[in-house]
């Protein structure tokens, strides 16, 4: 993990920078809200310490939280994407387990998987988010719409980005 701390940090710059000053901006319908930024979680090792998890989702969604004006929703949002991802994997996980070396793409667990896995921890991102921005249930059906919608709009974008990962090398 040392060896691709730059690698990861250059990955965490860009999703912020597209997100902020980008996706941001881009509100369809006021129903759909993309939301690149998770694919930094979604794309960490295996390997990596659960708490090593959170910490950097926690700095991922403050960050996020800063340039938005909006402390402490996506940084919520993020921390319990983080904390659900380690039981996600284990129940999705393939009968062999998954192979040292790899990381949490489409090209080695192939679109079943990983649809799965980012749709899940995507899904809980965009409700948690959504649910503390309203911060009422009054509006139930309403706020479940923008998570569906934003859901799908987002999980499209991360399947997209898969493709631009290319030759990627093996740690």
């Amino acid at each position: 993990m040392i060896k691709l701390f730059p690698r990861y940090l250059i990955s965490f710059t860009f999703l912020v920078f597209l997100q902020v000053f980008i996706l941001n901006n881009i509100q369809l319908s006021g129903y759909i809200n993309p939301y690149i930024y998770v694919l930094f979680i979604l794309a960490l090792p295996f390997e990596t310490p659960n708490w090593a998890l959170l910490i950097l989702a926690f700095i991922l969604g403050l960050t996020v939280d800063l340039f938005s004006s909006t402390i402490g929703m996506h940084c919520s949002a993020t921390v319990f994407m983080a904390f659900i991802r380690p039981y996600v994997l284990k129940v999705i996980s393939p009968r062999d387990g998954y192979e040292s070396e790899t990381l949490p793409r489409l090209k080695y667990y192939g679109a079943s998987w990983f649809i799965k896995y980012s749709a899940i921890l995507i899904f809980a991102h965009h409700f948690v988010l959504f649910y503390v921005e309203v911060f009422r249930l009054s509006n139930f059906f309403t706020t479940f719409t923008r998570v569906v919608l934003s859901s799908i709009f987002t999980i499209i974008l991360v399947l997209i980005s898969q493709y631009f990962y290319g030759k990627e090398i093996r740690r």
